[in-house]
């Protein structure tokens, strides 16, 4: 299956909290996506690995992506080497995206920034001719896709370039309370994090309104590139 996006996460809800906008906006323009979640989230102080898996598949139903995978890396202590880079490879080019998605270059969990560059440098290495790759028996062809952008997370990164996703705030924000053990719950008995707090949940639709603000309009996700941003025109520019 050919893929338009595929957008990777260290953990299950990344994708959702940094770029659930983008993708809702994407699908209901009629291209394909795709989500990678690298871990199982098996070391998250709140839910478990299982409650993760149902808590993914539930988002990945309301965003309407085509396919979620996880590659079952070791939550916190994968690292950005051959094992690791080729099943990230043999995912490219499964899926030949037009555009990966990745992590936060920078962010306060040390898996976002490990998966930013290791999902990166795999982008890189799946052009290549000579690296060997098979699923389920069958050799695959080289793929690079034609751009990498990173979401952003934790820290408020200036963005190189935002997304208008007005009008799917409450598909992003529905996909991201679907992870029901993680983020606020007045209920929950669970210890707390920092991502669990109230004034974290908001957080996601106030960082979309300010960056929506600084736009013109309602609501914006925003994202850095690893090399120049192109338009063809003066006028591609809003």
């Amino acid at each position: 299956m050919k893929l338009d996006i595929l957008a990777f996460g260290a953990h299950p809800d990344d994708v959702e909290l940094g770029c659930g906008g983008t993708i809702a906006k994407e699908i209901k323009n009629g291209k394909t996506v795709g989500i990678i979640d690298l871990t199982r989230g098996e070391l998250g102080t709140r839910g478990t690995a299982a409650t993760r898996k149902q808590e993914a598949t539930n988002a990945a139903k309301i965003l309407g992506v085509s396919v979620r995978e996880n590659l079952g890396f070791a939550d916190g202590f994968f690292i950005n080497n051959k094992q690791h880079q080729l099943e990230i490879i043999k995912m490219i080019r499964k899926y030949q995206p037009e555009i990966v998605l990745c992590n936060a270059i920078d962010d306060r969990h040390i898996d976002h920034g490990k998966g930013s560059k290791l999902v990166s440098d795999a982008c890189f290495l799946s052009g290549l001719i000579k690296i060997e790759t098979e699923v389920e028996g069958k050799l695959q062809k080289q793929w690079r896709p034609k751009q990498v952008y990173h979401y952003i997370q934790w820290k408020n990164i200036e963005p190189d370039f935002v997304v208008d996703i007005s009008g799917y705030i409450d598909t992003k924000m529905e996909s991201v309370l679907a992870y029901s053990t993680q983020f606020f719950d007045a209920k929950s008995k669970e210890p707390e994090t920092p991502i669990s707090s109230k004034n974290f949940t908001d957080s996601v639709d106030y960082r979309a309104r300010d960056l929506g603000r600084l736009i013109g309009v309602k609501h914006a996700e925003g994202y850095t590139t690893e090399r120049y941003a192109a338009v063809s025109s003066l006028f591609d520019l809003k």
